[in-house]
């Protein structure tokens, strides 16, 4: 005989209603950790983006940085003048030559005993300007015929 007080055995369902809360509490644990897109790493550092961009300004900086130049070397050019001076030594003898400078000496002008090539030999010796009877005074150096030359 069988107890009367005995309870029925349990239904098939009846063993599902543990089972079946504790699958739904996975799932949407599972779903919460998967939805923060972490992956469990920390994404509160440098590497975080926002979820959308938006426009900021640009600031763009320019300089101009003007450089001074170092000053330059002066450079001094030197010509050399060659001065070619002839002299003529008085005669040992009275030869008769009046040296009064209105007879004789030199048929060219000039008065003899310097030459100079150019104004510019004249100058560098101190000569300039040259008057017509000067020594050194030639026609080649008076341009205009005046009688004052290297003037």
């Amino acid at each position: 005989m069988t107890n009367p007080y005995a309870a029925p055995p349990a239904p098939r369902w009846a063993r599902k209603r543990y089972l079946l809360p504790a699958l739904g509490l996975a799932l949407f644990v599972g779903i919460g950790i998967g939805g923060s897109g972490s992956g469990g790493r920390d994404t509160t550092g440098a590497d975080a983006k926002p979820a959308a961009a938006r426009p900021h300004p640009t600031v763009t900086v320019t300089t101009t940085a003007t450089a001074t130049p170092a000053p330059a070397a002066t450079v001094t050019a030197t010509s050399t003048v060659e001065v070619t001076r002839t002299v003529t030594a008085a005669p040992a003898a009275d030869t008769g030559i009046d040296d009064s400078g209105s007879g004789g000496g030199d048929s060219s002008g000039g008065g003899g005993s310097a030459y100079y090539a150019n104004c510019t030999a004249a100058r560098a010796a101190g000569a300039a300007p040259l008057h017509a009877g000067d020594p050194g005074y030639d026609s080649h150096l008076d341009r205009d015929g005046d009688g004052v030359a290297c003037e």
